[in-house]
């Protein structure tokens, strides 16, 4: 393949992914709308729409609900909380899903063209990409699965060694442990650093 055809064949793959990830944010946002409607219009509890809605939204609704009672506010406003918690996810998952489709388009480039320096700079971009990703994985799996689960066991494994002196240096903020924020963020830096000194092409 071309140069020209790898990235276009990447931009397609990365817009595939920008679409999926939005059309779930979408279907959280339209069960969590259809969840107040039915909590305002005091339905029957147990008619089929409700028990319909609820079946689908509680999976998403619990985990949000716990914290935010610990934190004394009102459980009525969790379907608000987790839309802006689905937006914030998906925002973080299409930069680093983005962020591995960038790494493999450029590493394929680089060793098509004969580029050490993007061959070095790809890995290491990539390296952030995926210790972004975990992180990123640790947090949405630690909300639905048993503490105990395997995977998120290798998560904290992995991750601890880099969040555990933020968790120490930023308070939570309402119970929240915004830690893991801080440091996606401050990975992306890294990670635009990299793309300016060793990936320009």
């Amino acid at each position: 393949m071309t140069p020209e055809e790898i990235i276009v064949l990447f931009e397609a793959i990365n817009q595939f992914v920008f679409y999926a990830i939005a059309t779930v944010i979408l279907v959280v946002i339209a069960l969590m709308l259809a969840r107040l409607i039915l909590n305002k219009a005091d339905l029957n509890p147990f008619s089929r729409p409700v028990i319909m809605v609820r079946r689908w939204t509680d999976p998403l609704v619990n985990p949000v609900r716990r914290p935010l009672v610990q934190a004394g506010i009102s459980p009525n406003v969790t379907p608000l909380v987790v839309i802006l918690v689905a937006i914030l996810l998906g925002y973080f998952a299409t930069r680093f899903f983005g962020a591995v489709l960038f790494t493999l388009s450029r590493l394929w480039l680089s060793v098509l063209l004969v580029k050490p320096i993007g061959i070095v700079g790809s890995i290491i971009y990539g390296v952030l990409a995926m210790y972004s990703l975990m992180i990123f994985m640790r947090i949405i799996i630690s909300w639905g699965v048993s503490p105990h689960n395997r995977l998120l066991h290798f998560l904290i494994r992995a991750t601890e060694p880099l969040l555990g002196p933020f968790r120490r240096l930023i308070p939570p903020i309402a119970f929240i442990d915004i830690s893991p924020i801080v440091v996606l963020f401050l990975l992306d830096l890294f990670q635009r650093a990299v793309m300016v000194t060793m990936l320009r092409m």
